[in-house]
């Protein structure tokens, strides 16, 4: 990757899962993260009177994506087979932030993917200028910074 001294912007991205974008576009990608727990250490006989701090456990933020409803049944059916299947219906999911020429510059991947959570659409009849969104939060296992 080139020397760049310029942010890449945060509109130029795709989400793939399990390797295929079959779920269609997201207008939003929330939440990537994680943080590692640190715990605090020390010896009784340390010369100096202060802890050391040893990685402990991590744990992996929860991560919302939210689109326009769009005339696809993948997202349900995985919703379904999350609910019939456990932990059988996890997937692979990974978001990568492309550059001007479409190009990826950042991917995060996230492994052991199942869906937690799922909102629908506000339906309201008066106005008519608002697309029908949805959300869905995943729950993750593990997550990786680069390819």
């Amino acid at each position: 990757m080139a020397n760049r001294d310029l942010p890449y912007g945060a509109f130029n991205y795709v989400v793939n899962f399990d390797g295929s974008e079959e779920f269609g576009g997201f207008s939003d990608v929330s939440g990537l993260g994680t943080e590692i727990t640190v715990a605090e250490y020390r010896n009784g006989n340390e010369a100096e009177n202060h802890v050391r701090k040893i990685p402990g456990i991590h744990k992996v933020s929860d991560v919302t994506l939210k689109r326009g409803i769009i005339d696809s049944a993948t997202l349900g059916e995985w919703i379904e087979a999350a609910r019939v299947e456990g932990p059988a219906a996890k997937k692979n999911v990974t978001i990568t932030l492309l550059d001007e020429a479409r190009n990826a510059a950042q991917v995060w991947t996230l492994r052991g993917v199942l869906p937690m959570k799922y909102t629908g659409p506000t339906l309201a009849a008066k106005g008519g200028g608002d697309a029908a969104t949805e959300e869905l939060v995943l729950a993750i296992d593990g997550f990786k910074i680069g390819e």
